[in-house]
Formats: C-alpha cells, sequence, structure tokens
C-alpha cells in the first residue's frame, strides 16, 4: 500500500492523526473532506490493482437538521464518522464528501467480496438508532459501489460510477448496496431524451390535468377537486409523474411546469358553475423561487377565480428545502384568501412541529395510514389521533386513499372531515368531473353508507 495513503487513513476514533496535515480534513468529523478523498483516490486507483469505492447517503438527513435542529444533526454527522471508521480496516480510506454523503476506499482486498461484506456492515451499523441527549434518531442510508479496474480504472469516472449506484440505491427505497452496472448508464441516456421531450412539451401543449374529487363525509357532497398533472407524449403515451416530475426537478423544469398546471388548474375552475375549490400541488423548488407569490396572484387574477377557491398542497419536503422562505411566502398567499394544505400527513420528522410554526387549513393523512385502517388497530388509531388534532386546530381533515367502503367507514368512525380516493372516483377529464358533480347518486350512496353502517352498528 503507498505510504501516503497509510498515512492518512483515519485512527479508530475517527480522527486524523496529528502529525499530518490538517489542510484536507474536515472540521466536523475528522474525517478527510471531498478534494483530498478524491486526490488519494486518483493516487491509488491508478494500477491494476483491485478496489472499491463505495458512495453512502443518509436518507432524508435534512430532515433531522429540520426536526431537531443543526447542532444535533452535527453530532448525529460525528456518529456516523466514528461509526465508518470503527470499521474501516487498514487500506480503507473514509471520508466526508457533502453535508449527508460520505465515502470509503478499499485499497486492498478481494473484490467484489471485499465491499460487498463492508457495504453490510456498514448498513447494519448506520441503521442503529442515534442517541442524542434525549432523543433517539433513526437513519437510513443508500450504498453505491464501484469496482477497480472492472468497472473504471479512472478515477473520475470510477467516482462517478460508485455515485450513479448510490442514487439508483435511494430510489430502490434506501438501506440496499447497488453495484455499479453499465444499464446505468443507458437510464441516463433515456433521462437525458426525457429532459429533452419535457422541453417541447410545454411549447406543445402535451401537458394534461386531471381532477379527483374530495368528498365531505358529513354531507355526502364533492366540495373539492384535487389537480393531478399528466404527460400525453406523443410517442409513449401516458407518461407517469412518477417518471417525469424527478426528471424536471433535476432540469429546473419544474418551475415552468408547476407555473403552468396552477394557471390551468385556476382557469378550469374559474369556468366550473359549481363553486369547487381546486387543490394544486406546490414542489419544493417552486418555493424556492422568490416569485412564487406573484406567480400564485397573476394565476388568479388571470383566470378570475376567487382566492378561497384555490387549495394549495405541500408536503413536508417542501418546507425542510427552505423552511423560513417558504413559511413567510405561504403566510402572505394564505392572507390573500388562498387554502393551504398539509400533504401526506404522518410520514416525516416534522409534521406537528409545522403545525405549531403555520396556521395550515388542511391536513391530508397519508394514504398508508388509511388502507386496510378498519382492520389495523394501530393505523385506525393513528387517524383518530390526526382527526382529533385536527378537532383541536379547527382544520378539516382528508383521508387519501379510501378504496373500500370499510375504510371509509373506518375513516369517518375515527372522525374524517373529508375522503379521496377511487372509492369516490378516479382522476378525472374535465367533461367526466362535470358529470360526476351532477350525479345526485354521490349523495344515494353516501346515505346508504351510513345506513349499512347504523345496521351493522345496532346489531352489535
Amino acid at each position: 500500500m503507498p505510504a501516503d495513503f497509510a498515512a492518512i487513513t483515519p485512527s479508530p476514533s475517527g480522527v486524523i492523526p496529528s502529525s499530518g496535515a490538517t489542510h484536507g480534513v474536515d472540521s466536523l468529523t475528522g474525517l478527510v473532506n471531498r478534494n483530498e478523498f478524491n486526490e488519494l483516490v486518483h493516487a491509488n486507483s491508478m494500477t491494476e490493482t483491485e478496489c472499491g469505492l463505495l458512495t453512502l447517503g443518509l436518507n432524508a438527513f435534512r430532515a433531522v437538521n429540520e426536526a431537531f435542529g443543526l447542532e444535533v444533526g452535527d453530532r448525529v454527522l460525528a456518529q456516523v464518522a466514528k461509526r465508518l471508521t470503527a470499521l474501516a480496516d487498514r487500506g480503507e480510506l473514509v471520508g466526508r464528501l457533502s453535508g449527508d454523503e460520505f465515502g470509503v476506499f478499499q485499497y486492498s482486498g478481494p473484490q467484489p467480496s471485499g465491499s460487498r461484506g463492508l457495504a453490510r456492515r456498514i448498513i447494519s451499523s448506520l441503521t442503529e438508532p442515534y442517541l442524542i441527549d434525549s432523543q433517539v434518531i433513526h437513519l437510513g442510508v443508500s450504498v453505491g459501489v464501484a469496482l477497480s479496474p472492472y468497472d473504471a480504472s479512472e478515477a473520475t469516472q470510477l467516482t462517478r460510477y460508485s455515485q450513479l449506484a448510490a442514487q439508483h440505491a435511494r430510489r430502490d427505497g434506501g438501506n440496499v448496496v447497488r453495484y455499479f452496472e453499465p444499464t446505468m448508464l443507458a437510464v441516463i441516456d433515456s433521462r437525458r431524451e426525457l429532459e429533452k421531450d419535457l422541453r417541447r412539451a410545454l411549447v406543445r401543449d402535451e401537458f394534461q390535468l386531471l381532477y379527483q374529487p374530495v368528498l365531505q363525509i358529513e354531507t355526502g357532497r364533492i366540495i373539492a377537486v384535487e389537480a393531478l398533472i399528466r404527460w400525453r407524449h406523443p410517442k409513449l403515451g401516458r407518461v407517469s409523474p412518477a417518471d417525469f416530475i424527478p426528471v424536471a426537478e433535476e432540469a429546473g423544469l419544474i418551475g415552468a411546469i408547476g407555473q403552468w398546471a396552477l394557471h390551468r388548474a385556476c382557469l378550469d375552475a374559474a369556468s366550473w358553475s359549481e363553486p369547487l375549490r381546486v387543490a394544486v400541488n406546490v414542489s419544493p423548488l417552486q418555493l424556492k423561487s422568490r416569485d412564487f407569490v406573484g406567480v400564485v396572484q397573476s394565476a388568479l387574477q388571470e383566470s378570475g377565480l376567487s382566492p378561497s377557491r384555490l387549495e394549495l398542497e405541500i408536503t413536508e419536503s417542501v418546507l425542510l428545502s427552505n423552511g423560513d422562505l417558504a413559511l413567510a411566502m405561504l403566510q402572505e398567499v394564505r392572507s390573500q384568501g388562498v387554502t393551504i394544505a398539509l400533504d401526506d400527513f404522518g410520514t416525516g420528522y416534522s409534521s406537528i412541529n409545522y403545525l405549531r410554526r403555520f396556521p395550515f387549513d388542511k391536513i391530508k393523512i397519508d394514504r398508508s395510514f388509511v388502507s386496510g385502517a378498519q382492520a389495523n388497530p394501530e393505523g385506525q388509531a393513528l387517524v383518530k389521533m390526526i382527526a382529533a388534532l385536527g378537532v383541536s386546530l379547527d382544520v378539516s381533515t382528508t383521508a387519501e386513499g379510501v378504496e373500500t367502503i370499510e375504510e371509509l367507514n373506518a375513516v369517518r368512525d375515527a372522525g374524517c372531515t373529508q375522503i379521496q380516493g377511487y372509492y369516490l372516483s378516479k382522476p378525472l377529464e374535465v367533461d367526466a368531473l362535470l358529470e360526476l358533480i351532477g350525479d345526485p347518486s354521490l349523495a344515494q350512496a353516501h346515505d346508504q353508507s351510513r345506513r349499512a353502517d347504523h345496521v351493522a352498528t345496532s346489531s352489535l
């Protein structure tokens, strides 16, 4: 092993030996920083010796910072560094590459068996709880691996492939290891083509909004709709938002697409005879733009839609990415009469914290709590708790993903005020929505549901 590599390998305590230079050291963790790490990978990968480069990404770490504060987050990172250095053997370099990204370079040992064993130990170690004062914090980790000389012998390429594999591990849900595969490059090429098509889609008017109704449980009437964007690709057909929204975010197109969706939704809703509220999803990147308030005002003015009929849905991730600015802009549009809903409630670290910081008008309960709630006492208890929270805060609660009458009865009994899901209707084109709004069978179906539940309860 080259002498310079051995000299800078962290000690078991996670700190670079004091006899070495400190200009390449990360001050928080004591690990080598990105520049030093990359230089050492470059210096030691230009041989025929087998080596492995592991890129580790901490999943949802920003949520930890937001929920518990930056000081706690820094202490968690320091513990991560200590756990990694405790796992590293001689001939394995640990570095901090960015805020929540670490790297491990294996210079010696057979590959891929050496990296596979290390990756398993890393996931096992880093997913153990972190105790910071009285706080117990859980993290996930995504591990990507590239091997030299099999995948690449040049350091820059090796690093790129390792990071690409880590991205795939994160998309797979985290707490998994992905090795670089050439097909990952094909995925990149496919995403580039999709990006080109997205740019053309805005000009060619290929986007479409569908609307999923929201039912007021007490009255059995549709009171709102959620606007859901779809892409009608001329060759690929319907492209799922799950496929094109991440590409749009990476390409910087989400602002333009979000602006189009907001304007289209307001124009559509303004043309309806029924005064339904229309809900539009807002992405984290949209709320990073200081023009956001102006975009909302423009959509309302150009359409003539009353602000009280517009609802903006945000998830916790919107606030995590730019909390103070996002809250300030949301407060401004809310002061003009726009309704603000917190979507996917209960799935993140800070949902309740944000309810304290901002006066949301609605809580949307994530479908993961609703699905099968009638047969799941824990799920039912959680829905009931969230509904009770809504009552105490004087905000409405919408149960998402209701697909059966049993789930409807369960969330109604838990105290939810509204439902949304396939039990009521799938997302509809405008013409089909207008037909549904005028369908009296909705109220009849609601009455039948209440009577059936009353009979079932009376027979107990």
